[in-house]
């Protein structure tokens, strides 16, 4: 009777051992899977981005180099839209993506092309609050690293719903610094949504604003100042790099291309004047009084590349989230006052995330139907069939 006792207990000593291991085995893998796909990953892709080399002249090699990272469309999710499982899902990619990029690449300055919330144009004080101080978590940056941010219209709303309380509400929280210059390049920073050139209240300061930038801007270009510039307007003598939210008019993206750019079925769809992109007149306005060297804008979620006017060119900048797009990514850019050298970072695609999981699940349905002899073992499997091979 003892012996029998002995033999129950050493089959069920030796099937806990086998469940012990079974579970561990899960959990390795589990937590293997976990680590890649939510946070080496990041490390991975981000790894293989490089800053571009920017060509100085001869005469100007003692020029100093800037490196700034251009974001745009992050569009954190509010109280109203989307599950909280989807907005929980999408600032954890974002806070992770962009604190590998602070860290691998070490920018100088980050600037954001408008649209942070997807629903700054109708949040109470309460939810804007909220949605700042998560912001905040998600973009936070060393001091020695500057964040510039424009506005957008999920921001402070398109042209009808655009007013005074959420212009100075999201100007409360980032800097309304419109003319900003560093290391003798200067960037202008445009309210694009109020440029709708129909004489509103809030569309006359902003014309204004600019106005008041060129002026500046012109007078840092002459050689023999006039009486109207004082020397607490002179400004390096550089042509400014242009940043705003709304791109330039252009027709359509017809002329887009890359794997970023806005899917075929959509490149012909004609955009309209003041809601897909600035109008044509705002857009000569702009182009004439700060005449730019290089413009940055978002708002189509898809990369794009125009020359306007004189060779000026505009790069349509993808959205930063994984909720508008596959494939996120963000430009780097080095820039000098004379120069500049862009290049594109790509985030960890989707797709890829998502197979990882799938075939992790398949790997743990393989390994417990193994356990409990439901399926072959793989190893016993092959040598099986390695037997059958050699008696044939």
């Amino acid at each position: 009777m003892a012996l029998i006792r002995l033999g129950f207990g050493r089959q069920h000593l030796c099937l806990l051992r086998r469940r012990s291991l079974l579970l561990s085995k899960l959990i390795a893998v589990v937590f293997a899977v976990l680590l890649f796909c939510e946070f080496l990953i990041y490390y991975l892709v981000i790894f293989r981005c490089d800053w571009p080399e920017v060509k100085t002249p001869a005469h100007n090699s003692g020029q100093e180099t800037l490196k700034a990272m251009f974001l745009a469309d992050t569009h954190l999710l509010g109280e109203i839209r989307g599950h909280w499982l989807d907005k929980l899902r999408r600032e954890w990619q974002m806070e992770r993506a962009f604190q590998t990029a602070l860290w691998l690449l070490q920018p100088e300055v980050v600037f954001i092309l408008g649209d942070i919330f997807d629903e700054g144009k109708w949040s109470s004080p309460q939810a804007w609050a909220d949605d700042v101080q998560r912001f905040q978590k998600i973009f936070r940056h060393p001091r020695h690293v500057l964040l510039k941010v424009v506005a957008g219209n999920h921001d402070i709303g398109f042209h009808y719903q655009m007013s005074t309380y959420k212009i100075k509400r999201f100007e409360k929280v980032f800097n309304p610094e419109r003319l900003f210059s560093w290391k003798g390049i200067n960037f202008v920073m445009v309210n694009s949504v109020a440029l709708e050139g129909d004489g509103c209240n809030l569309c006359s300061e902003a014309e204004a604003e600019i106005i008041e930038i060129s002026h500046k801007l012109n007078c840092s270009r002459e050689e023999h100042h006039s009486s109207r510039c004082t020397d607490e307007q002179l400004l390096p003598a550089s042509a400014p790099v242009l940043l705003q939210h709304f791109p330039l008019y252009r027709r359509s993206d017809a002329n887009c291309s890359g794997d970023d750019a806005a899917p075929l079925e959509e490149r012909d769809i004609p955009f309209k004047e003041r809601y897909d992109a600035l109008s044509r007149e705002a857009s000569q306005k702009l182009l004439w009084w700060l005449r730019p060297r290089l413009v940055l804008s978002g708002h189509t979620h898809s990369a794009c590349e125009v020359l306007h006017g004189a060779g000026t060119m505009e790069i349509s900048v993808p959205s930063f989230s994984w909720r508008n797009r596959n494939n996120p990514s963000f430009i780097m850019g080095m820039l000098t006052p004379t120069e500049y050298a862009l290049a594109k970072c790509y985030l960890p695609y989707e797709n890829t995330v998502l197979a990882t999981y799938c075939v992790a699940v398949g790997f743990l349905a393989v390994l417990m139907l193994a356990h409990f002899k439901l399926l072959a073992s793989p190893l016993l499997f092959g040598w099986n069939l390695l037997r059958k091979l050699k008696t044939t």
